[in-house]
């Protein structure tokens, strides 16, 4: 055998070692997912909030024509666009498949792309494809650091807009299913879409109590729209978050599978190799023995000699011992 009990016990060690860092992110992933799921499930009535307020806005006026969508779309407007990635491997196919969903997504649109990409993996695959991002974004690691990221992404697009750099935005993100299941969502928020419009004007108002805008102009209609795309990309980086650490999950689930049978293996080789060497060793004993009583050695014929002298010896001694006849006396 190649291996020796030394090699095959440094491999164990080493298995062991990484099986521990294995196990260990996957608690940290496990522990993640609750809790970017449970953010999401936050936003729900704070989501409905915003969603009353358009809908009583939409219903006595309308959307500013910056916020709407036209009828004839310019050909020489930008896209612009933000890819929500990963900046840590070890994620199974999570960057490709929003990757791909995005160049599919941005190549059916008119107009130049201008993507933002999140996270350092998601970036190298859509500047692989040809899909050069003008920007990268670091994810944040925490719940509590969506917020401030969320506002950059915000502070960015709505510079970009006054400079006229894009008319559109969309998001582009990976949404968790059942289990360690996820599938790759596209969403425009910019411009307005005008069936959204419609649909929310016609919610049905939850009391009796008809709501009213107090402040006129744009200015309310401009706040509430904020809210809009902060929740609508806070929701989407939660998401995408929640995702990535599901596959994550999945591809430690795979590995620790893997690193077990591995271990198994090379516990089985360890065993074989240990009993072959105990059995050699016993072999050289026992040919050592069997070197020392075989016949025609002189060991044995000193052996034979001193038994016939002893038994010569022994023979003497009952002799000696023997008891003598019994007299006779004659009357």
């Amino acid at each position: 055998m190649s291996d020796t009990i030394e090699s095959l016990r440094r491999k164990m060690s080493s298995a062991g070692d990484l099986q521990s860092v294995v196990r260990t992110m996957k608690a940290l992933a496990a522990s993640n997912i609750g809790q970017y799921e449970r953010s999401v499930r936050a936003l729900a009535d704070y989501y409905r909030t915003v969603e009353l307020g358009l809908s009583a806005w939409f219903r006595e006026n309308r959307m500013a024509p910056s916020m709407t969508e036209r009828n004839v779309p310019n050909q020489a407007d930008a896209v612009g666009a933000v890819v929500f990635g990963s900046d840590q491997g070890l994620v199974g196919r999570f960057n490709d498949v929003v990757a791909d969903h995005a160049i599919k997504t941005l190549d059916a649109l008119s107009g130049k792309a201008q993507v933002w990409a999140v996270g350092e993996r998601v970036h190298a695959r859509l500047a692989d494809a040809g899909l050069s991002p003008i920007g990268l974004l670091a994810g944040p690691n925490s719940v509590q650091g969506i917020t401030s990221f969320v506002a950059q992404i915000l502070i960015e697009s709505e510079v970009r807009q006054v400079n006229g750099a894009h008319t559109s935005l969309f998001v582009v993100h990976n949404r968790p299913l059942s289990g360690a299941l996820y599938e790759p969502v596209s969403q425009r928020l910019l411009p307005l879409d005008a069936q959204w419009q419609h649909d929310l004007a016609r919610v049905r108002w939850p009391t009796g109590n008809l709501p009213e805008i107090v402040s006129g102009g744009t200015r309310t209609a401009s706040a509430l729209v904020h809210e809009y795309l902060f929740i609508s990309l806070f929701r989407a980086c939660a998401e995408s978050l929640a995702s990535e650490n599901a596959s994550r999950l999945a591809a430690m689930e795979r590995a620790d599978k893997s690193i077990s049978e591995l271990l198994a293996q090379l516990h089985g080789t360890f065993q074989q190799l240990r009993q072959t060497g105990i059995d050699e060793e016993l072999f050289d004993v026992i040919s050592g023995f069997e070197a020392l009583v075989r016949p025609g050695q002189p060991q044995r014929r000193m052996d034979g000699e001193e038994g016939q002298i002893q038994g010569l010896s022994d023979g003497g001694r009952r002799r000696e011992r023997a008891p003598e006849p019994e007299k006779r006396h004659s009357v």
